[in-house]
């Protein structure tokens, strides 16, 4: 094949549970440019192309066909036990009862026995229509609350003794929530996904959860360029036209693109990055196996934070909430 990166050449990440990990993945979120089948076709490429890590959701509205690509490992020769599979739970299924339904059609969806990581996709109940405006703010949602959270959770670790999810994950969370949560937690999270590029570095999180053993997941990890329109604002950056970026992209003689990743993985990340083009699925993974950056070009590229998040998550604001910056205490 054109296009291929031998798995055993990808680095690993060994998670608290001592479960190994590939230190890069492909992202399945794409629902507002590409169809279900797009995204289906991508991750089927993207496994005869080396790839063996997945993140996937119940909201990207996509696993149903991609389990038909997962349900045919065997012929592509490939075992379940190479792969690494991760979903989450939505917002609208976080009641008591909901978080194992909501497990139990990913499992169906993706034509999969167990996963190996389940995530909180959000710490909120708070909800919004598909599609809806930036602007919108449902009635019924709330600033978030340690016991709604710790009610959701309890249904995750049950999903974790039940066998059915090897690791237990949050996602989209900050230092003063996981003081609030981690001590409660019966078993506490291998992972944690966060947004995560040379413009958002977010040391204090980064730093807690590596203290904490927590492994840490990078969404948006090129900055996320073709996000959607409701999340863009006019003070938003791109990473991969930051001078630091072009900088250390010019003097390895690499992409913009692969330096945010290369970046990622050296500090000790696992970013997911999203594409549907062979060719970019082929430069994400391969990067990863090549000269990492130097510790030259990491301090250079500390100057490109400027504390720039691209997902603010307006849509889960309550109605007395005064800006995004609330959902982020």
């Amino acid at each position: 094949m054109r296009f291929y990166v031998n798995p055993a050449s990808v680095p690993y990440r060994t998670l608290s549970g001592g479960q190994r990990m590939p230190c890069i993945g492909m992202g399945t979120f794409g629902s507002d440019k590409n169809t279900a089948e797009e995204i289906a076709g991508a991750v089927s490429k993207a496994l005869d192309m080396g790839y063996r890590l997945f993140d996937c959701a119940s909201v990207y509205c996509n696993e149903d066909k991609i389990g038909e690509v997962f349900g045919n490992l065997e012929s592509k020769s490939i075992r379940r036990e190479e792969m690494f599979m991760m979903s989450k739970v939505w917002n609208d299924m976080h009641k008591k009862g909901e978080v194992l339904l909501s497990a139990a059609k990913s499992l169906k969806d993706l034509q999969l026995d167990y996963l190996d990581a389940y995530f909180v996709h959000w710490p909120f109940r708070n909800y919004h229509a598909p599609g809806c405006d930036g602007d919108a703010r449902n009635p019924d949602s709330k600033p978030f609350d340690k016991n709604d959270f710790m009610e959701t959770w309890r249904q995750m670790e049950r999903l974790y003794d039940m066998g059915l999810v090897k690791n237990l994950g949050m996602s989209n969370m900050t230092v003063k929530k996981l003081n609030d949560v981690l001590p409660l937690c019966r078993i506490k999270p291998a992972l944690i996904e966060m947004e995560l590029h040379p413009c958002f570095a977010q040391p204090e999180l980064f730093d807690y959860c590596v203290k904490a053993g927590i492994q840490p997941v990078a969404f948006c990890p090129i900055g996320s360029p073709n996000r959607p329109e409701r999340d863009k604002t006019p003070d938003d950056v791109t990473d991969i036209e930051t001078p630091a970026v072009k900088s250390v992209a010019e003097r390895n003689n690499i992409h913009p693109v692969n330096v945010c990743l290369k970046w990622e993985v050296k500090r000790g990340a696992i970013p997911i990055p999203f594409a549907v083009e062979e060719e970019f699925l082929y430069s994400n993974l391969k990067c990863v196996t090549e000269t990492e950056l130097s510790d030259k070009d990491m301090e250079e590229l500390k100057s490109a934070d400027c504390n720039c998040r691209l997902i603010k998550g307006q849509v889960f604001l309550w109605e007395d909430a005064k800006s995004w910056e609330d959902l982020w205490d």
